[in-house]
C-alpha cells in the first residue's frame, strides 16, 4: 500500500467578517477536496497541542513522528538545503538585515526581514563585508543564500541554546541574546550568547557607515543597519524515517528548508519550481507521486496557503486555496480507482491571515482515504465540518500511526521480530537458523 500525505501548508485560519464569519477554507469552492472528505475519514489535526503555534519546519518533524527534543533547529536544515558547509558541532542561526532606530541606548525594529527591498547586489555587498569574524573563541562565517536571507555559522566551542535576537514585530526592541535557562550546555551557552552579542555589535558598526546604506537613504529606503538573528541549532542524531518507521519515504516540495529535512531524515528530495499558477504546481507533484513505484510514503507539500496568509488578506488565500482545488482532480481519480493507495490530506499548522502572530495555534482539518477506512458523514473539508468526522482529534505522531495502521504495516503491541522496539512490523528482519 504506498502512503501519499499532501500537505497544505499554513490551510486552517480564523472566521471573518469580510467572508461573512467564516474561514478562507469554509468560504472557497473546493470541489476536489470536497470529494476527497466525502471519500473517508475525517476529523482535526494538530502536531503538538492546541494553541501552540509552530513553525513549519518543527510541524513537519512531529508529524513525522519526532519529539520536540530531537528536533535540531531551522539554522542546520536550511544550511544543509542550500548546501552551505558546517560540522556536526557548529551552531547554525538563520540571519537576515532589519532596519532599527535608537530609542535611546535600545534599538528598536522598525522595518523587519520582508521589508528590507531593493537592489539584491547591494544586500549582497553587505553580507560579504560581515565575514568572517571571531570573539571569544567562537568563529563566524555569514552565507548569504537568497536575496535577504543568510545562515550564520558558529564554530568552536558553542552551543544552540540561546536565545534569538529577532522580535519578529516592528515597534519592538531587539533583543540581547542570552543562554537559554536551565540548559544541558551552560557554559557553551554563555560564551556563544557573549560571542554573539558581540558579533551584531561589531556587525551594526560596519552596517551604519556603510556606502550602500547611505544610498539607501538617498532613496528613502530603510537602510539594512542590524543583523537579526533567530533558530539556532545543532545536528541531533535521531535515526532515519525508514528506521523509524521501516518505509521508504520521498518529500516533492520546494524550498532550502524541505530540502533539508529530507536530508536530515534520510528522505529522497524532488525539488520543484514554485510557478504563477499553484493548482497546475500541485497537479504536477501529485503527478510524480502516484506515478512513483520506489517509496513507500510520499509526502507532497505546498507552500502557498501559508504564503497567501501572510498578505493579509483573507480574500487572497481563498483565492490560493480555489486555486490549489483545481490541481486536485489527479488525486480524486486515484482514490476513486485504486486500491493500492491511502491518502491523507491536512496541513502542518493554522496561519491566520490578520494577526501580529507569525503563525497561529488552532488544529487543522485532516481527512484519510483509501481502502478499508471508515467513512463518515462528512462532506466538505474544512476546520469546521471535519470536527463531526469519525477521527476525532489527533495529535503528532497519531497520525503516522493511523497511516500505518491502515497501510497494515503496523506491529502488535509486545510483538517483536528484531532488537528494535518500533510500532511498525519490519519487513526484513534476521531470520531463524538451526543450532548444532
Amino acid at each position: 500500500m504506498k502512503i501519499v500525505l499532501v500537505l497544505l501548508d499554513g490551510l486552517g485560519d480564523r472566521a471573518y467578517n469580510v467572508l461573512e464569519g467564516r474561514t478562507p477554507l469554509q468560504a472557497a469552492s473546493k470541489p476536489h477536496l470536497d470529494r476527497i472528505a466525502s471519500l473517508g475519514s475525517n476529523g482535526l489535526f494538530h502536531a503538538a497541542l492546541c494553541g501552540q503555534c509552530l513553525p513549519s519546519e518543527t510541524a513537519h518533524y512531529m508529524i513525522f513522528g519526532y519529539e520536540i527534543k530531537e528536533f535540531p533547529g531551522r539554522g542546520p536544515l536550511e544550511a544543509a538545503g542550500y548546501g552551505v558547509p558546517f560540522d556536526e558541532t557548529d551552531v547554525v542561526s538563520l540571519a537576515h538585515f532589519s532596519c532599527v532606530v535608537w530609542e535611546g541606548e535600545i534599538p528598536v525594529l522598525t522595518h523587519s526581514r520582508r521589508d528590507i527591498r531593493g537592489d539584491g547586489a547591494e544586500l549582497s555587498r553587505l553580507y560579504e563585508c560581515l565575514t568572517p569574524y571571531e570573539s571569544e573563541g567562537v568563529r563566524f562565517r555569514l552565507h548569504q543564500t537568497h536575496f535577504n536571507d543568510a545562515v550564520l555559522v558558529l564554530s568552536g566551542e558553542v552551543s544552540p541554546f540561546v536565545c534569538d535576537s529577532d522580535p519578529m514585530v516592528t515597534g519592538r526592541p531587539m533583543a540581547m541574546i542570552q543562554p537559554l535557562s536551565d540548559n544541558p550546555e551552560p557554559v557553551k551557552a554563555a560564551r556563544t550568547a557573549q560571542a554573539l552579542n558581540t558579533y551584531l555589535s561589531h556587525c551594526h558598526r560596519i552596517l551604519i557607515d556603510h556606502e550602500v546604506n547611505r544610498l539607501r537613504k538617498t532613496r528613502n529606503q530603510a537602510p539594512a543597519n542590524f543583523l537579526a538573528t533567530q533558530r539556532c541549532g545543532r545536528l541531533i542524531k535521531h535515526g532515519s524515517f525508514q528506521e523509524r518507521w521501516d518505509l521508504s519515504a520521498m518529500l516533492i516540495g520546494s524550498g532550502a528548508v524541505y530540502e533539508g529535512l529530507a536530508w536530515d531524515l534520510g528522505m529522497t528530495f524532488a525539488r520543484m519550481k514554485d510557478g504563477n499558477d499553484p493548482g497546475k504546481d500541485l497537479r504536477e507533484r501529485i503527478a510524480i507521486a502516484l506515478a512513483d513505484t520506489s517509496h513507500d510514503f510520499i509526502h507532497v507539500h505546498t507552500k502557498v496557503p501559508d504564503e497567501a496568509a501572510h498578505t493579509g488578506d483573507p480574500v487572497n488565500k481563498l483565492k490560493a486555496i480555489e486555486s490549489l482545488d483545481h490541481g486536485l482532480d489527479l488525486l480524486v481519480k486515484a482514490v476513486e480507482e485504486r486500491d493500492d493507495l491511502l491518502v491523507a490530506v491536512t496541513a502542518d499548522h493554522s496561519t491566520a491571515s490578520t494577526t501580529t502572530l507569525i503563525h497561529s495555534g488552532e488544529p487543522v482539518p485532516l481527512t484519510i482515504v483509501g481502502p478499508g477506512v471508515r467513512r463518515d458523514g462528512v462532506s466538505a473539508f474544512d476546520e469546521v465540518s471535519c470536527t463531526s468526522g469519525c477521527l476525532g482529534f489527533l495529535r503528532g505522531k497519531e497520525l503516522m500511526l493511523m497511516l500505518l495502521n491502515y497501510a497494515d504495516r503496523s506491529a502488535l503491541v509486545g510483538h517483536r521480530l528484531d532488537p528494535l522496539e518500533r510500532p511498525c512490523a519490519p519487513q526484513k528482519y534476521k531470520p531463524f537458523k538451526l543450532s548444532f
